[in-house]
């Protein structure tokens, strides 16, 4: 009983709740995961010991296809990042049949208005929409480099942005592309389509 006991804190110490609130169920599941590769792997054992997350949730692709969306803290993100394709490699064997994908977690401030008395300071551009944006775009896919964006505009007035990736990686990462499309458009409302230009 007291090895489970240090295994459930060994486990939630990735998982840092904002507010106190409490994990769900899916958190509570990648903070173990985390937990045991930590002892298992390794190569992952000295980097993940210090990282944390601060939320997970699912997200439907297909209507038999879902994904595992893990976010992170920002300043987390460059040392997530020094092991990520392993991790995620590791992760979904434990989450069988279902992508996961890691997202710093990131702040919009709102465009002041025109007729605000209040003077208030300059709004990093880094902290704007677009950039939170395209941010969120380059951690879906990365490892794999973006090498150009299009947005195209349909028939029906709709946008659709067009990214293109390094096609070096299309045979590592061409089967994620809808888990990619659909966790984009539920944490921006945008519609993006990826492609592998076939000549750089």
């Amino acid at each position: 009983e007291d090895d489970l006991k240090q295994q459930k804190k060994m486990s939630m110490q990735h998982l840092k709740k904002v507010q106190k609130s409490h994990p769900n169920p899916l958190e509570v599941q990648v903070a173990q995961a985390f937990a045991d590769l930590e002892t298992t792997v390794q190569d992952l054992r000295k980097d993940l010991a210090a990282l944390k997350f601060l939320s997970a949730r699912e997200i439907d692709v297909t209507a038999t296809k879902k994904a595992i969306v893990v976010v992170v803290p920002y300043i987390y993100l460059t040392q997530f990042r020094k092991i990520q394709s392993k991790l995620i490699r590791e992760l979904e064997k434990k989450f069988s049949g279902r992508h996961v994908v890691f997202i710093a977690n990131r702040k919009i401030i709102k465009k002041p208005a025109k007729r605000s008395a209040v003077k208030m300071q300059k709004r990093p551009y880094s902290r704007t929409v677009t950039a939170v944006h395209t941010a969120i775009l380059e951690d879906l896919v990365h490892p794999t480099e973006i090498v150009k964006k299009r947005t195209r505009v349909r028939s029906d007035c709709s946008k659709q942005i067009r990214v293109f990736l390094d096609p070096k990686e299309q045979s590592n990462v061409e089967h994620k592309t809808d888990t990619y499309s659909a966790v984009y458009k539920r944490l921006t409302g945008k519609d993006v389509a990826f492609e592998f230009p076939a000549h750089m």
